[in-house]
């Protein structure tokens, strides 16, 4: 996510701020900005496009802007295009009130049309330039003060916020808030900082204070309290830093992988509040209108790599649901076939970093057969972004690892979302049974926690078959689906020979390939499909095969098989990638680590593939 910094203090304040940001710059961004203010004197505003170093470049490394209180960011875009425009700080028109903000603004636009019918106007797409001039409405309405005016503004905004804001009337001090994303206070001496990840002040304090979900503080230099929602002062015990640099940007894992693979519920939460709206799939983030919707013959999913197996799991659930045909095309196949596409053919590019060369090839030939498009992408201004008819902006993030996992899991809501409201508008499915679908949908994220509690005995496990030279991942169906991304994270970490089978397509010849001790990971969520991939595991074992059964709970029989069984929460088997995938996630790591590799940057590897 983006990354916030801010200093109080005697020494100059954007040299530090740049400095902290600098340390954020692992989270990924695509701009930069201070906001700096001298005594009582005017802020001053500096933003740039790109990396951070053109932001250094324009301010000679923080020289040129003189003060001692400033706040700094690095952003992802979510709303609006990277640009300078769009980049942090964000002001006022007086510059009475000047912030930053990480997170997602859900009811943005709502508050953004009351806020125009008083007569503010806004020269940003962001929704953070919503929230700081609500912040200055409320200043102005009731004239409490700063911490009544943000209190009143959390108490109307939905969605994740953090939120750090310097007010003119105000000189020498800076306000913070919280809803859900992070956010630290540091204290040194007369010295006072600011966070959204520990690495950047490491280096001038390692005394902190953690800002609490739905708490707001007012900084100087030296001095820190904090208050509730209801405006009363709160008490706040410190806590020392004891992680080294590195660690601290991995938020205390060891590696990046598995700190994704712990955000994930989080960013399918996020991803869910921005396209749920009152209990339903809000069309306009899909970007297709209903008539487009009616009038679909035909899909083509089109991707590389863990996206291509989104694309495989989306073909059962849109077509099970919508009724749609659909196929899934590897994009760097896509454009060198005989293409039957016309304009009732809907072409979906699945791609995270919207910039994957083939799947780009693949949606400009399509656009060139007539076809319409939309891109499943998950960076704000990239190519595929740009160039497909519709987007659908998944929200998972920067992804530092080279395995994804995270992206991966945003775009399979985004594909259940896509067949959810397919089927609602193509009248197959009653509003009763999509208000219950959709409902499910909002359960994943906390299912999706309970499966992770569970690592310690997928680590134990991992640990026996570190030195294995070929595992095989079956299922059917969805859990065919399931094991295709659990073959892929396996082989491509671990470097361990693995490979994913329709079930039943093992005995067409792979199963001589079984001996003993061979490990054999059976994928059942499927309820009518489970006792054949059973009999199909049966046989495996009949053959030598050591078995791990992976299913959801209730289906205890499967221990009469498995020799060790994962079992995930129950969920609507439409939706069970979402869980399933996580076990195996955490194999692929934990055997990884056991044979002492680069978990994170697996050899001849890279994370965005934009070459051919």
């Amino acid at each position: 996510m983006c990354g916030i910094v801010g200093y109080i203090g005697n020494r100059q304040a954007a040299p530090i701020l740049l400095e902290g940001l600098s340390r954020l710059e692992y989270r990924g961004y695509d701009s930069a900005g201070l906001a700096v203010r001298s005594g009582s004197g005017e802020v001053e505003l500096v933003k740039a496009k790109g990396r951070l170093k053109v932001l250094a470049e324009k301010t000679n490394g923080g020289q040129t802007l003189r003060g001692e209180c400033g706040i700094g960011h690095t952003r992802w875009a979510t709303h609006g295009e990277p640009s300078e425009t769009n980049a942090h700080p964000h002001a006022t028109e007086d510059r009475g009130v000047v912030g930053v903000h990480n997170g997602i603004i859900e009811n943005y636009k709502e508050l953004k049309e009351v806020l125009q019918h008083t007569g503010y106007r806004f020269y940003s797409q962001t929704d953070t330039e919503v929230a700081l001039k609500l912040v200055d409405y409320y200043l102005k309405k009731y004239k409490g003060g700063p911490i009544d005016a943000i209190a009143h503004t959390m108490m109307r905004i939905r969605g994740s916020y953090a939120l750090a804001l310097m007010f003119r009337d105000y000189p020498g001090e800076i306000f913070v808030a919280r809803k859900d994303s992070p956010l630290i206070v540091g204290a040194g001496g007369d010295e006072t900082f600011i966070a959204s990840d520990v690495p950047a002040i490491l280096k001038y304090t390692r005394t902190v204070y953690y800002v609490g979900n739905m708490e707001i503080g007012r900084l100087s230099a030296g001095q820190v309290h904090f208050y509730n929602i209801d405006q009363d002062e709160i008490a706040k015990e410190p806590a020392e830093i004891d992680w080294d640099a590195e660690a601290a940007e991995k938020g205390g894992f060891e590696h990046f992988m598995m700190k994704e693979i712990h955000e994930q519920p989080r960013a399918v939460q996020d991803t869910l509040g921005a396209i749920i709206k009152d209990d339903r799939i809000d069309a306009g983030w899909m970007g297709l209108t209903e008539e487009e919707i009616r009038e679909l013959r035909q899909i083509y999913m089109v991707a590389c790599g863990s996206a291509y197996h989104v694309g495989v799991a989306a073909q059962y659930v849109i077509e099970d649901l919508a009724g749609i045909p659909v196929r899934v095309e590897l994009a760097s196949e896509f454009r060198y076939r005989t293409l039957l596409l016309d304009t009732d053919t809907l072409v979906i590019v699945i791609s995270q970093s919207g910039e994957t060369a083939d799947s780009l090839a693949a949606l400009r030939e399509a656009k060139e057969h007539g076809a319409r498009t939309l891109g499943i992408v998950n960076v704000v201004g990239s190519s595929i972004a740009r160039e497909a008819d519709h987007v659908f902006y998944t929200l998972a993030g920067p992804e530092i690892a080279v395995a994804t996992t995270k992206a991966y899991s945003t775009q399979l809501i985004a594909a259940y979302a896509l067949a959810l409201e397919m089927a609602r508008v193509r009248g197959r499915m009653e509003e009763d049974r999509y208000l219950a679908s959709v409902a499910e949908l909002r359960t994943l994220p906390d299912k999706m926690a309970r499966v992770l509690e569970d690592k310690e005995r997928i680590q134990w496990f991992a640990a026996k078959f570190a030195s294995a030279k070929d595992i095989f991942f079956i299922g059917r169906g969805i859990d065919y689906a399931v094991s295709m991304e659990g073959s892929l994270k396996m082989k491509e970490i671990s470097y361990v020979h693995s490979e994913a089978y329709a079930a039943g397509e093992l005995k067409h010849g792979t199963i001589s390939l079984v001996e003993d001790g061979t490990l054999v990971v059976g994928v059942l969520t499927q309820p009518a499909l489970y006792e054949k991939t059973v009999s199909n595991m049966l046989e495996t074992k009949t053959r030598g095969a050591y078995l791990m059964g992976l299913t959801s709970y209730g289906n205890y029989n499967v221990e009469d098989t498995a020799d060790f069984t994962v079992y995930v929460p129950r969920t609507d088997p439409h939706f069970a990638t979402s869980l399933a995938i996580i076990p195996l996630q955490l194999m692929a790591y934990y055997v990884s680590v056991a044979r002492g590799l680069d978990v994170d940057k697996p050899r001849n590897l890279a994370k965005s593939v934009t070459v051919e």
